[in-house]
């Protein structure tokens, strides 16, 4: 597997592994986080996208099979300067990823895309909602660390704000 920048050409495909990500999600009890049969909307793809902080992972026979966005910078998560519950460990500049999700057909592929981003900057901050068991696994076999609970602005569902930075050790 390999990641690139997303192209818009990319973005039917993407729109597939999505709808197979709200699928599983649904299936695997995590019935609301993606609640909405059209999120991510196009819109906000096509804006990541465009900003050139959208990717793609890609399989060794050229197939689209994951995709993610990340951005690394001092404080670029406006929802995750309030923090209740506990707080940040680490507060130098960090990455975010947001709307990651696979089609399935490799295992894998959600630690290829976490540990590609970590190896780009070793402070990586992520969240997800507090039905995703998936998604909290994975981060936690990863060495991330819950920190407290943040809030989005889609919905007033709370997230698990985890990070993971070489500073801080678990």
């Amino acid at each position: 597997m390999y990641i690139r920048k997303s192209q818009g050409k990319d973005l039917p495909r993407m729109e597939e592994i999505y709808a197979l990500a709200r699928k599983f999600m649904k299936e695997s009890g995590n019935p609301r986080q993606w609640a909405s049969n059209s999120w991510p909307p196009s819109d906000l793809l096509r804006r990541d996208i465009a900003s050139g902080n959208s990717y793609v992972c890609v399989s060794e026979e050229g197939k689209v099979i994951g995709t993610f966005y990340f951005i690394y910078g001092p404080d670029i998560e406006p929802t995750y300067r309030n923090i209740t519950d506990g707080q940040w460990k680490d507060e130098s500049p960090y990455g975010v990823i947001h709307r990651l999700a696979g089609d399935g057909s490799e295992k894998g592929i959600g630690a290829f895309c976490i540990d590609w981003a970590y190896d780009r900057c070793a402070h990586l901050r992520i969240d997800t909602h507090t039905d995703n068991r998936v998604m909290q696994a994975l981060a936690l076999r990863l060495g991330f660390v819950p920190c407290g609970t943040i809030y989005v602005v889609q919905d007033n569902d709370p997230r698990i704000a985890y990070e993971k930075s070489e500073k801080v050790h678990a």
